[in-house]
């Protein structure tokens, strides 16, 4: 079944997907409204081994109407949307969002900015 994951961070590079999923993704630009990133420090050595960098953003729902995160809605399988839950760091969790395209996405956030 295919689904779409929202990207607005490592999972757009296409060497990353090419690791995780042995492919590169098809996917097209777009926006989630309602949201900012914000950079969060990495502890997880699990997602630090694979190289990528300590600093990295996360998706927390903003009280700001008129704040966006671009990024890149990506065509996945559920398979494939296991691995990428495997892939993401600690402090991290999916949920299914509404895109400005209309598409419905899983995204990584922080659910607690606090955290």
């Amino acid at each position: 079944m295919q689904e779409y994951i929202f990207s607005y961070g490592t999972l757009q590079k296409e060497q990353t997907q090419l690791t995780l999923f042995g492919r590169t993704l098809v996917g097209s630009a777009d926006i989630l409204k309602g949201y900012k990133s914000v950079v969060i420090e990495i502890t997880d050595e699990a997602f630090l081994s694979t190289g990528e960098q300590k600093q990295q953003l996360i998706a927390v729902v903003s009280d700001d109407k008129d704040d966006f995160i671009p990024g890149t809605a990506l065509e996945i399988t559920s398979e494939e949307l296991i691995q990428a839950d495997k892939y993401e760091p600690d402090g991290y969790s999916r949920v299914k969002v509404m895109l400005g395209s209309g598409k419905e996405a899983w995204i990584y956030v922080q659910l607690d900015a606090n955290t």
